[in-house]
């Protein structure tokens, strides 16, 4: 089974919002910082948002202020709440252990356009 299910992309317009969702299976994933990162067309995969198992978050310099990382240790879940989204966010968006990316899930297409 995969490891790691992402879901909650679509398609919005700029400044619109979209909130992902990122759901473990298996037990490490409360004991370890969890990312989420991006792959953007034509581009290398970036990551953009962590959080450790106390919650302490970081974030890249362009999403910093417009997205919110979370998550549920008890529900093994992490969310990706999004605002103000840009064309610039269009991506495949990916969750995945900071520390550990031996495998990945397929991720969920982000769309920003008019």
């Amino acid at each position: 089974q995969v490891p790691l299910v992402e879901s909650g992309g679509g398609s919005v317009q700029p400044g619109g919002s979209l909130t992902l969702t990122c759901v473990a299976y298996g037990a490490f994933f409360r004991y370890n910082t969890m990312g989420w990162y991006r792959q953007a067309p034509g581009r290398q995969r970036e990551q953009i948002a962590t959080i450790s198992v106390s919650g302490k978050t970081s974030y890249t310099s362009s999403v910093r202020g417009r997205f919110a990382i979370s998550r549920d240790n008890g529900k093994n879940t992490m969310w990706l709440q999004m605002n103000n989204l840009q064309p610039e966010d269009t991506a495949v968006y990916y969750c995945n252990n900071v520390f550990d990316q031996s495998s990945w899930g397929q991720g969920t297409q982000v769309t920003i356009s008019a």
